[in-house]
């Protein structure tokens, strides 16, 4: 009797190691602590925004439609609710890397206006931010590169045999991971033409 008792015991600890559960726990846990590294890194930039604008407009006032569409990003960026939830829901998660990819391209135009103040370009204080954001963007990339092996990782434990079968009993879904913002465009070479006629000398 005790014999089969612990048989039984041991059949029911193999099936539940062997289905997966506590691999896909795991790799969820994984995904979400590289999420929150993702939205630190996004939150730090969306924080240094306000006093890059503030500096930029004391030089380049006239600049009113870059200043506008940083403000407006960054105000758009702000207005979504970023949780670990967020990686649960396709349509949120697409709307949010659409926000910060519109935060991104505006704020690399703003960074091109500095190239016509030398004066902003001189500034202690822009050049400090301008160096924060920079490093910024890389830490937002390597944060991103490490979202991204979570996911694939986690993705992988709920679509194979047979850990599958224990996320279609939990209701465990493939997780939404990041893509690039424009694959045609990129999928495209660039044009080089040394024809082209170069900027006046200033």
């Amino acid at each position: 009797m005790k014999f089969r008792l612990l048989a039984l015991l041991s059949l029911i600890v193999t099936l539940l190691s062997g289905c997966g559960y506590n691999q896909v726990q795991i790799n969820d846990e994984a995904v979400t602590a590289a999420w929150s590294e993702v939205l630190n890194q996004y939150k730090r930039r969306a924080d240094l925004v306000p006093n890059l604008v503030a500096i930029v407009q004391g030089y380049a006032a006239h600049e009113k439609e870059v200043l506008t569409r940083v403000t407006e990003a960054r105000a758009g960026v702000g207005s979504l609710k970023a949780t670990p939830e967020l990686v649960n829901d396709p349509a949120a998660f697409a709307k949010f890397q659409q926000a910060q990819s519109e935060l991104s391209s505006a704020l690399g135009r703003l960074l091109v206006v500095s190239e016509n103040y030398p004066q902003l370009k001189a500034d202690a204080n822009f050049r400090d931010l301008q160096a924060q954001v920079e490093g910024t963007e890389n830490r937002i990339t390597v944060a991103r590169n490490r979202y991204i092996k979570a996911v694939q990782d986690y993705n992988v434990s709920v679509r194979t045999f047979p850990n599958n079968l224990t996320a279609m009993v939990m209701g465990w879904k493939a997780k939404a991971n990041f893509t690039v913002e424009d694959e045609k465009a990129i999928s495209t070479a660039p044009k080089i033409d040394f024809n082209a006629p170069q900027p006046a000398a200033k």
